[in-house]
């Protein structure tokens, strides 16, 4: 399977949506940071907006819960039809129960760890799981630098998942570029979010072909 791109949205034009959701149509998936100004301190989309986004766009949603009290919110994001929604580890109060509830709604279930969330508490629960996604910054806004000291935690999920034979997609997000997605393809991950590397791109297109190749070579 080739490695996915998901462009982030965060570095889109917000008042031309449209028009750069267009810029990506050769993306696998578009990803969608939903923040609540809580649990990250910043803010960005809600369900209409969200909802608004998934009437126009061609490929699927990607949908990152960056909120509080998840259980609450999350399955509104499956029933508008997200095809993969994760919440984070540190702010669900039953993760494996939310889980469920969003794989039962019809929507991939992700979870996602914090730099400085450990992986060890999750390594039996994968199953549970369509996708981990491990943070290469801290969450809340775009434009951060990776940080690779985030990778044996990506190797860590990656042998496990591994070991088990599992269909578990890995993902990261922030600060993936043509140099990063290097490191992280070599470390396990499959799935990357690239946001200002391709809408900064003077051809987004050719941007995503060009990362998806590279991780393709190194994973």
């Amino acid at each position: 399977m080739p490695a996915r791109i998901n462009p982030s949205i965060l570095a889109a034009d917000f008042v031309n949506m449209e028009r750069d959701l267009g810029k990506i149509a050769s993306a696998d998936l578009v990803h969608v940071d939903v923040m609540d100004n809580h649990f990250v301190p910043n803010l960005t989309f809600g369900p209409q907006m969200v909802g608004r986004i998934q009437d126009v766009s061609a490929i699927p949603l990607d949908v990152h819960l960056m909120i509080t009290d998840p259980e609450r919110w999350a399955p509104g994001y499956a029933e508008l039809g997200a095809y993969s929604v994760t919440f984070h580890a540190e702010a669900a109060t039953d993760p494996v129960g939310l889980a469920r509830r969003l794989r039962s709604m019809g929507a991939r279930a992700g979870i996602a760890l914090k730099p400085g969330t450990p992986a060890d508490d999750y390594l039996d629960l994968l199953e549970e799981f369509d996708q981990v996604l491990v943070m290469t910054v801290e969450p809340g806004f775009g434009g951060q630098s990776f940080m690779p000291e985030t990778m044996p935690k990506l190797r860590q999920l990656r042998s496990a998942a591994t070991a088990r034979g599992l269909d578990l997609w890995l993902q990261v997000d922030g600060g993936i570029t043509e140099e990063t997605i290097v490191t992280a393809a070599r470390a396990g991950a499959d799935t990357f979010v690239a946001g200002s590397s391709v809408f900064r791109a003077d051809d987004p297109a050719r941007q995503i072909s060009l990362l998806r190749e590279t991780a393709d070579l190194h994973f």
